[in-house]
């Protein structure tokens, strides 16, 4: 009986499970939706027990859809950052708070004070943002002090359904960089950050490597999931990680553009080189030994989303994509400023707020749709000319998420790239890395690089338009301008607002 290699993705809007063969063949797929909550303005907050329903109804319905017996191994993804805090009978102490989640800019300013910005950034591999874990433990303890001293363990998204399945308190390298408490360069946790933020080690979990056996299915897991007692759990990775090994981005040099609900440009190094100013994230790679650098913008696809639930809910996103298409490029002197949850690279600002500039009687929806989605590729587009001063020199990159189903959206943004673009035989993302490397795992594949090779296949590319690439060459200075002009607004309007 051929062995099947499932990866789950504990995401912001859904738990999604996917079951794939020896070969990369998807068989099966299975998706349960999750609330999101937005209590104040600013926070973004998530009941952990809607992961692991979700989860456990994704994993039952793919388990009854593969040959029973055949399951060899999971993998685990999901949305970096969040905080989950658990008290000693390891139940969730509060909602935990998501990535998107911008209240600890107060706390990022002090940790940054406390440790200095240059050695600070030397050592968890960025500036420190609110999105990231801990800042969010430094503001419990300062505004719920009662939560914050039942707190026994601390865990992200995936690795708290990682320990309902199987009661290890495990997190893997690649995410647990994201929690701004590890030495990357080490592979380890920080003496020096726990200690500033008088954080305990045992609040911590286990490191394992992506790819590492770190966990068995408990009989508890067992049944309430569908999956054999004993399934080996390997380390995983966080989503935009484990997006890279699902898109085979595994080697120096290769680049992936990610445009879903955030957007990242995404890259492989082999040796741990930050962003001499911190302006990028550089976190442990999901292959042992390599890094990874990536410049985050915090809505890209979640743009065009909040645009069609605002003015047209009744419309699908390909009749939108039409009326933007019948636009021209530039959308007739309207842009968009794509900072509608604040903002991290390269403007490191959780005030930061979306804008239309330029709007005029003659735009229309359809105007409104093109600026959204050119406004998401000029701001990947700040990302990249961070990689590539980096050294990075791409002669191509994927393009991956909700903005790569668009044909005009993919075409644009290969303009205003000016590269080549090209998507790969599966839309599973995340998930389908990390069904990836539970193969690895598992042992159906020596390495992530061989499993890549075999699993990941390239498919239609996109070409730089000559004309079009000198029409956004015109545009992108002006597009650069918008956040320094706006930026005093946005800290006056929020200095109002609060």
């Amino acid at each position: 009986m051929s062995e099947h290699f499932i990866g789950l993705d504990v995401s912001t809007t859904a738990s999604k499970a996917v079951a794939i063969d020896a070969s990369g063949a998807v068989v099966a797929t299975a998706s349960h939706d999750h609330q999101l909550d937005t209590p104040r303005p600013l926070w973004s907050e998530q009941d952990p027990a809607e992961w692991w329903r979700a989860s456990c109804a994704s994993l039952r319905q793919v388990a009854r859809e593969v040959p029973q017996g055949s399951i060899a191994a999971l993998g685990l993804t999901g949305q970096m950052h969040g905080l989950t805090a658990l008290d000693t009978r390891d139940e969730p102490l509060r909602p935990a708070i998501l990535w998107n989640d911008q209240r600890s800019a107060a706390e990022c300013e002090a940790i940054t004070e406390a440790i200095g910005a240059e050695r600070l950034y030397r050592l968890i591999g960025s500036r420190i943002f609110p999105g990231f874990t801990a800042p969010k433990v430094a503001w419990l303890r300062e505004h719920e002090p009662e939560i914050y001293q039942r707190i026994a363990q601390v865990l992200l998204p995936k690795d708290y359904v990682r320990f309902l399945l199987s009661g290890e308190r495990v997190t893997d390298v690649a995410d647990g960089s994201g929690m701004a408490l590890m030495d990357i360069g080490a592979r380890d946790w920080s003496a020096e950050m726990l200690d500033a933020l008088a954080i305990p080690r045992d609040w911590l979990p286990a490191l394992a490597e992506s790819q590492e056996v770190c966990a068995e299915v408990s009989p508890g897991g067992a049944a309430a999931t569908g999956l054999p007692v004993g399934t080996r759990i390997v380390g995983g990775a966080g989503d935009q990680p484990a997006g890279g090994v699902g898109s085979g981005v595994v080697s120096a040099g290769q680049l992936s553009l990610a445009m879903g609900t955030s957007g990242v440009a995404y890259a492989i190094n082999d040796r741990y080189e930050p962003e001499p100013q911190g302006r990028l994230h550089t976190f442990c790679g999901p292959i042992p030994g390599t890094w990874f650098s990536m410049g985050v913008m915090l809505s890209a696809a979640g743009g065009l989303r909040w645009l069609r639930d605002a003015l047209a809910p009744d419309r699908e996103f390909d009749e939108l994509g039409a009326l933007a298409e019948a636009v021209p490029p530039g959308a007739e002197g309207l842009l968009f400023a794509p900072w509608l949850s604040g903002e991290r690279h390269p403007h490191p600002d959780p005030l930061a707020r979306g804008a239309f500039v330029g709007l005029t009687l003659r735009h229309d929806l359809g105007h409104m749709v093109r600026a959204v989605m050119e406004g998401v590729a000029f701001g990947i587009r700040e990302s990249l000319e961070l990689l590539q001063a980096q050294g990075l020199d791409p002669s191509d990159a994927v393009i991956q998420g909700g903005a790569a189903n668009s044909p005009l959206w993919r075409q644009l943004t290969t303009d205003i790239m000016d590269l080549p673009l090209y998507r790969v035989n599966t839309s599973e993302g995340a998930a389908f890395g990390a069904a990836i490397l539970a193969a690895v795992g598992a042992g159906a594949y020596p390495d992530i690089s061989a499993a890549c090779g075999a699993m990941v296949q390239r498919l239609d590319e996109s070409l730089p338009q000559p004309e079009l690439v000198a029409r956004y060459r015109d545009i992108y200075p002006v597009y650069r301008r918008l956040y320094p002009s706006l930026e005093p607004l946005f800290h006056k309007l929020a200095q109002l607002d609060a």
